[in-house]
């Protein structure tokens, strides 16, 4: 009988080793969680539980044998003549049988095996160890994920829960929700994919970490363009925004932060072959790459793409535009179930209205209405030194570049003093801008003010 204790006694430390293992777990800390275990199912058995944790006498040991590594609780008792009260104390009678010279009054140690707890408490004891093993590697694996969020990754496909994609990512399961997923595409058991790791989460009821994949994002559009093109990995052409409908149409914008540099020809690649590896990604998708200017008329006109437009007439005070086409071009222009038009809304911020030249020439043959419409679309005038009263020119902010001169202009802050008065979250609204460049504009801001004034 003592036999099959020491035997399932080791298999179970072996059990916990491989399970570390297996887990990438720290072995320490592993062994910490046994630790304290064990002595909670120990307090728990001996009506001990309320003891401060400063005053606990119990440890546990793991003792190297010949026979494998053995578990072993040690307890300081204190020896008395009448019944022992709780677990700390232990009878005269039963400490001579190990300490023959013991007295009443001495404190001494006490070995025990867990596998000699009884047996519900031995059982709850194991179930405790497992239940912190597996909060130790959901943690672990969520800080893993997490530093990952918005990032490629590859996973095979295992299995549909409802509308969702189980795919297996290695060490977890990635869960790929219906409305993150690429309307059209099909797959089987063990296909390979790309996703983008778009949330990593952690909720109470579920054993692992939940990490929500994407290929349905404008992100993840970005990334495989990040992977794909040496320019953009290199800083030197960047991706100003990503306007997406999947399995429809993308665009995106691209600049060049050298001159010598063609950002639409980086991206295509020599015979189309850098995008088409994107374009079989994403199942045959159309991407329309787009130039950014900072002036809003060639930048509709890029973003209308792959429509090639008669004129351009874009209102930068009301982010208003009339996008002017030929007969046989309007089709393009407005795209299959306007997805086109909506697209290059999104990328420039104007609302686009689209007509062909013969409707424009019909709605506005009068030259009163030609003359509202001048009125409506033409730039204001420049603002001359007297008109001007002072004002700082963008130009003279040390630190700001052409293009982001461009994108402030774009939006109709043609200043320094109208820009002191935007805040940070209306700035990175802007078109092409975002968090990240509005951060940037107001530091440079912030330090070209104090420089003024200590002058």
């Amino acid at each position: 009988m003592a036999v099959k204790k020491k035997e399932a006694e080791v298999n179970l430390l072996e059990a916990i080793q491989q399970f570390c293992a297996d887990k990438s777990l720290d072995r320490e800390a592993v062994m910490g969680v046994i630790r304290d275990s064990l002595i909670t199912a120990y307090k728990k058995k001996s009506g001990i539980e309320t003891l401060e944790e400063e005053e606990n006498p119990i440890k546990v040991e793991f003792a190297s044998s010949g026979d494998g590594e053995n578990v072993v609780i040690v307890v300081s008792r204190k020896v008395v003549e009448s019944t022992p009260a709780n677990g700390l104390e232990i009878s005269l009678e039963d400490a001579k049988a190990v300490y023959p010279n013991a007295t009443a009054g001495d404190v001494l140690d006490f070995k025990e095996k867990p596998m000699e707890l009884s047996r519900i408490i031995s059982s709850q004891a194991k179930q405790m160890v497992f239940q912190r093993l597996r909060d130790m590697e959901k943690e672990l694996l969520y800080q893993e994920y997490k530093a990952k969020e918005g990032e490629l990754t590859h996973g095979y496909f295992q299995r549909w829960k409802k509308d969702a994609m189980s795919i297996d990512l290695g060490k977890v399961e990635g869960v790929m929700p219906k409305r993150e997923q690429n309307p059209g595409e099909k797959y089987h058991s063990g296909d390979r994919l790309k996703a983008i790791i778009q949330k990593v989460e952690l909720r109470p009821r579920e054993p692992i970490p939940v990490i929500t994949l994407s290929r349905a994002s404008a992100d993840f559009v970005r990334k495989l363009f990040e992977m794909e093109i040496p320019e953009i990995y290199d800083g030197l052409v960047e991706i100003v925004n990503v306007a997406r409908q999947p399995s429809i149409r993308t665009k995106v914008v691209v600049y060049a932060t050298r001159g010598d540099i063609d950002p639409v020809g980086a991206c295509v690649g020599m015979k189309g072959v850098r995008i088409q590896s994107i374009v079989r990604e994403l199942g045959n998708e159309r991407i329309d790459i787009v130039q950014y200017s900072s002036d809003p008329t060639e930048f509709i006109a890029n973003a209308i793409s792959p429509a090639k437009p008669y004129d351009v007439k874009a209102d930068s005070v009301g982010r208003e535009a009339m996008v002017i086409v030929p007969e046989e071009q309007l089709s393009l222009a407005i795209g299959i179930n306007g997805s086109n038009v909506k697209l290059a809304s999104q990328l420039t911020g104007f609302r686009i209205d689209i007509k062909t030249i013969a409707q424009y020439n019909e709605e506005f043959s009068s030259p009163e209405a030609r003359e509202r419409l001048d009125k409506l679309f033409s730039p204001p005038a420049p603002a001359t030194e007297e008109e001007d009263d002072g004002a700082t020119a963008l130009e003279d902010l040390p630190g700001l570049s052409t293009r982001l001169i461009g994108l402030l202009r774009s939006a109709g802050i043609n200043n320094v003093e109208t820009l002191i008065e935007i805040s940070q979250d209306d700035l990175a609204k802007l078109p092409g801008i975002g968090q990240t460049t509005a951060a940037q504009i107001l530091r440079i801001l912030a330090e070209s003010v104090e420089w003024v004034e200590e002058s």
